[in-house]
């Protein structure tokens, strides 16, 4: 039986790391198609079913389930193939946000096919925290601003997401220095995905002979 997963490229890296910029850059690329987990998030209506489940939480102060977020994105993902932004028998997706822990990690395998994963790696946090300093600023993000709070981000990072990574193939994981210009670090995830995105399409191509 044909595997119905979607075919995934997801980009992972501490906050600040540019996941947001590289996937943004890469869903303007035919065959591509990006879809951030926190865009859904912002997304959602308050007043809808899935809004006021978040709602309970987040107003007791207690983070999101696993289940009910992977939900939230399933719904995101069937929204865009619904209006045809996304192809699943055509594009690559290209995650990010998300898997945030290894048991959300596990309940994806459900629905994704991971073939690459772009680790953008960031050797200095006092570095990120500089850059996401002057992004809150740029964006009117005033909480990212707040040094105690972008902390609190890097330590729940290196606690609940950096240990996703081993739950991967070492072979998937792709390091890659996020710490150069939009453009460099552009030009090094290309150096990885295009072979990715070859293999997609000829893979296609044999599908279509058959």
């Amino acid at each position: 039986m044909a595997d119905s997963r979607y075919e995934t490229v997801l980009l992972f890296g501490a906050p600040g790391a540019g996941k947001g910029t590289q996937g943004g850059i890469l869903g303007q690329i035919p065959g591509f198609f990006h879809l951030s987990c926190g865009d859904v998030f912002r997304g959602l209506q308050m007043n809808s079913p899935e809004g006021r489940e978040i709602y309970k939480y987040s107003s007791q102060g207690q983070l999101v389930p696993d289940d009910l977020t992977i939900r939230i994105w399933r719904k995101g993902m069937d929204a865009h193939t619904a209006k045809s932004d996304y192809s699943p028998e055509e594009d690559l997706l290209v995650l990010d946000g998300i898997p945030r822990n290894v048991e959300q990690a596990k309940i994806m395998e459900n629905h994704i096919n991971v073939l690459k994963l772009v680790h953008l790696v960031c050797p200095s946090e006092e570095a990120m925290m500089h850059r996401m300093k002057r992004r809150a600023i740029r964006e009117n993000r005033a909480d990212d601003a707040n040094e105690s709070v972008i902390r609190r981000r890097f330590e729940v990072y290196r606690a609940e997401t950096y240990p996703v990574l081993d739950y991967y193939s070492s072979d998937l994981v792709a390091e890659v220095d996020a710490m150069g210009s939009p453009a460099e670090v552009l030009q090094q995830v290309l150096t990885v995905l295009v072979p990715v995105q070859n293999a997609h399409f000829a893979k296609l191509g044999e599908e279509e002979v058959a």
